[in-house]
């Protein structure tokens, strides 16, 4: 008789065969009634819906968003394929919204269909779909875009309400910026005779910088014979034109997010005092914090960490086979890693101090501090060589989080981006607060993006002369509730307060948060 152990092994490889073919949504009838149950109990699978599934992993706790969020776009596709075969297309706003790779899960996925029946249909944590009788557009006119089925991006423009400029200006511009000449929304327009459309459409190309193509839209108009009135449907312009050859989405959402965001950083942030004067002093400092910011660093990340263990780290008394457990063996391979890395970023603050350039050191030496940090898991023999090489291959998700990173191939294209706005910027202020923000929002690197970030805000940080600062692990709801709030609601004042704070506290001298008194964990 077959043990629980080899009748479990069983279900998984039941399991890993439909994962092989892609499945995501998995309907009752893919998996035996006995291989589903023993799935759930054991936390393989979850029930989205009745007679829906999505694979999970059994070490999340209980109510844990993260298996829902990163299968929702994937489950909703295969869901209404099931529901409503090709005769289905999200709504065109939401359309804009991907066409302009902002895959944020969103509160309610509006769908348009002629087999609608109006129904909201109940999703995992706060979610839900909401399938609404409608005419959906041609077939030249649908764009398919990982199994999900849009509004192509011309006519997604036209028909999109108009108060979405204003609701999302962050994706109304980035989908604008994919439009390379006049020709691909004038020939809809003339058809449908979209006088008030056309005259808003050239109104928001001109806001961002597109006059060529707005000029086009009103001249050609008025030639057919329409009295055409352009009308900026934004409210705000903006301070720069985006690049005109530049095809990347994701790079111009972080342009536009960058320069809406600057004013409410700069508002928030205290004063930067300037470079010190005694260079030796502020390395030292940097040095005196080192065992009070790994501790809260890496129980940030959940790691269980102590004062003990990263004394040993440091002073070289340090043998990771000496744990008993995987979890202690590899929470000392990273306050080792940590060490390392930390022992860089102090080499990188150096150059900054002699008056460097930020941007260009963080630039320049950020693949170091990544390398650095899992080298002692490369010895280790948990990850390959070929696991520092470089930023991800593959899609990653954050834990309990709506946001989407960017996909591995837009990564690539980001990070240059990224970098080249942080060199760019001369305030000190924003390069600390976007420069944390916007890393983690592209998260480049499989692990350690965290990590990476708090090392990339006080690389900033000295660049201003602001002292090093610990994010406390007591904050950590509230630090990663900011970072939420600005990458899914475009909103940064939380997380800047938060910096601000933390910062203010320690260019008036209080202490940095307090260590376990004793062989505590976190």
């Amino acid at each position: 008789m077959a043990t629980p152990s080899e009748k479990l092994a069983e279900s998984l490889e039941a399991l890993h065969a439909l994962q092989e073919q892609g499945v995501i949504a998995i309907r009752s009838g893919d998996l035996t009634r006995t291989h589903r149950e023993r799935l759930c109990q054991n936390g393989f699978l979850q029930e989205v819906i009745k007679g829906w599934y999505i694979p999970a992993r059994p070490d999340e706790t209980a109510g844990e968003s993260t298996a829902w969020y990163a299968s929702f776009w994937r489950f909703c596709a295969a869901y209404l394929q099931h529901r409503f075969e090709k005769n289905w297309c999200l709504s065109p706003e939401q359309s804009l919204s991907l066409h302009a790779e902002n895959w944020t899960v969103p509160r309610q996925l509006l769908v348009r269909s002629s087999k609608a029946q109006n129904n909201i249909t109940a999703l995992p944590h706060d979610t839900s779909l909401l399938d609404t009788r409608a005419i959906i557009p041609e077939d030249k006119d649908i764009k398919e875009k990982d199994g999900l089925r849009l509004f192509s991006l011309p006519v997604a423009l036209i028909v999109c309400a108009p108060g979405y400029f204003r609701q999302n200006p962050t994706d109304m511009r980035a989908a604008l910026s994919m439009v390379r000449d006049a020709s691909e929304v004038l020939d809809r327009l003339l058809e449908g005779g979209h006088s008030t459309i056309a005259g808003r459409l050239a109104g928001a190309f001109r806001n961002i910088g597109r006059d060529q193509i707005a000029d086009d839209i009103m001249q050609t108009m008025r030639t057919a014979g329409y009295d055409v009135r352009e009308n900026d449907p934004f409210e705000t312009p903006i301070s720069f034109a985006l690049p005109a050859r530049e095809q990347s989405p994701y790079v111009n959402r972080i342009r536009l997010m960058w320069q809406e965001m600057r004013e409410p950083i700069i508002e928030r942030f205290p004063a930067a005092p300037g470079l010190p004067k005694d260079t030796k002093a502020y390395l030292k400092r940097v040095e005196d914090i080192y065992v009070t910011d790994a501790y809260h660093s890496l129980s940030i990340e959940g790691y269980q960490v102590s004062r003990e263990l990263i004394e040993r780290v440091r002073s070289g008394n340090w043998n990771p086979d000496q744990d008993d457990s995987d979890r202690e063996h590899r929470s000392a391979l990273a306050a080792r890693g940590y060490w390392q890395a930390y022992q860089a970023v102090r080499e990188s603050i150096g150059k900054t101090l002699q008056e460097n350039n930020p941007g260009s050191v963080a630039d320049n030496d950020h693949r170091n501090w990544y390398r650095e940090m899992f080298a002692p898991g490369v010895t280790a023999g948990l990850l390959r060589p070929a696991d520092l090489a470089g930023y991800r291959n593959g899609p990653v998700y954050i834990r309990s989080s709506m946001h989407a990173p960017p996909n591995r191939e837009a990564v690539r294209d980001a990070m240059p981006a990224f970098f080249d706005l942080l060199r760019e910027e001369t305030e000190p202020s924003v390069r600390v607060v976007l420069g944390h923000f916007i890393f983690v929002y592209i998260h480049p690197y499989m692990d350690g993006n965290g990590r990476t970030a708090r090392f990339l805000m006080n690389v900033m940080l000295a660049g201003g002369g602001y002292p090093w600062t610990v994010v406390p692990l007591e904050e950590r709801v509230t630090y990663m509730a900011a970072l939420e709030e600005a990458s899914v609601g475009q909103h940064i004042a939380p997380f800047a307060d938060f910096l601000a704070g933390l910062v203010d506290a320690g260019l008036k001298g209080k202490a940095p948060p307090k260590l376990p008194s004793s062989k505590s964990y976190s």
